[in-house]
């Protein structure tokens, strides 16, 4: 199919010398639109996805965000990628997302791809984000977006962690912006959290405290861009690859649920972020979360005894889009010399 036109140059000029792909461990829960933060790192050349780890505190659980991990990785022929789950239950508190909901995104809404002949992995996630991390000759950018419950244990049981990691690039947080709760649950109290934050506040605590250097993409930046019509048809005029086909079928899923009119790429914006912070504006700001149970639990707040966090204010959304369209299409894995 022809490509639509972009002010962007195609990503595929540029030269990307062997042996600099930059290390990174993606700790999700597998929510539609982490399908497809899975692909857009799975499908680019200058990333070296070290491990998948999967927070069954999130929109999937444990058991199937593996086996849904596995079978995006056969479907962009990386079977290779060490992949593996972590525990269901939140460090703190007993918030959840609705288990109709949960049910239907273990399932893929309908729509996976085969399954991945793979065994799974006997380690869990936080003995696998400690290995990977400890082991690695180059400091790791750790992109979590999902709630925080693996990223938190990891670095409780191991806090020599904050040494190796270049960057802990997290999608959370509404900081001066509404929370997202409430559009899913409607009549719920929280009209201040955001969904990965309020999943498990103590594990975000605990991550914000843990003296990692921090960017937060939260609400605030990704409300910017949501997903449009233009968008989607670009997608479907550029679609060359079983990774394309199958993001294009998850938007028009999503955009036929009366309930995802409004819905944006949380999750492969913080994943771009992560992987080239020149997409983004930033500000630092020294922001708490709310651990108390209460209509505000999750809550991410300026605060003065709170921890200084860069946070992104704008993502270029043009580029963005661009280097996404490419990724799926495998225009990001060609390498000039």
């Amino acid at each position: 199919m022809k490509k639509s036109g972009s002010d962007t140059p195609p990503a595929s000029t540029e030269v990307i010398v062997p042996g600099t792909a930059k290390p990174v461990i993606l700790d999700t829960d597998m929510s539609p639109d982490s399908w497809l933060a899975v692909l857009f790192l799975l499908q680019r050349g200058d990333v070296d996805v070290k491990a998948i780890t999967i927070a069954g505190t999130g929109e999937s659980h444990s058991n199937s965000g593996v086996r849904n991990a596995h079978r995006l990785a056969a479907l962009t022929s990386r079977p290779d990628v060490l992949i593996t789950g972590g525990r269901e239950t939140p460090l703190g508190g007993g918030h959840r997302f609705p288990l109709l909901m949960r049910w239907v995104i273990d399932r893929m809404m309908f729509m996976r791809p085969p399954p991945s002949p793979r065994p799974l992995l006997r380690q869990n996630a936080v003995d696998l984000l400690a290995s990977t991390i400890l082991s690695s000759p180059q400091k790791v950018t750790l992109v979590a977006v999902g709630g925080l419950t693996n990223t938190a244990e990891a670095l409780l049981a191991h806090p020599t962690l904050v040494d190796n990691l270049e960057m802990i690039c997290i999608m959370g947080g509404a900081i001066d912006v509404a929370g997202n709760i409430q559009e899913i649950v409607p009549k719920h109290a929280n009209a201040v959290a955001e969904w990965n934050i309020y999943t498990d506040p103590h594990a975000a605590s605990v991550v914000f405290r843990s003296g990692a250097p921090i960017t937060l993409v939260p609400l605030d930046a990704t409300n910017l861009i949501p997903v449009t019509d233009a968008f989607r048809e670009r997608l479907h005029a550029d679609r060359t690859t079983p990774a394309a086909e199958f993001a294009y079928k998850v938007l028009s899923r999503l955009h036929s649920l009366a309930s995802a009119r409004d819905f944006y790429l949380w999750d492969p914006m913080t994943v771009a972020i992560g992987i080239d912070d020149s997409l983004g504006s930033f500000e630092q700001r020294t922001l708490k979360v709310l651990e108390e149970e209460g209509p505000q639990s999750g809550r991410t707040f300026d605060h003065p005894d709170g921890v200084r966090v860069r946070v992104c204010k704008r993502i270029a959304q043009e580029r963005f889009e661009q280097l996404l369209l490419d990724a799926v299409n495998g225009r990001l894995l060609r390498r000039q010399r």
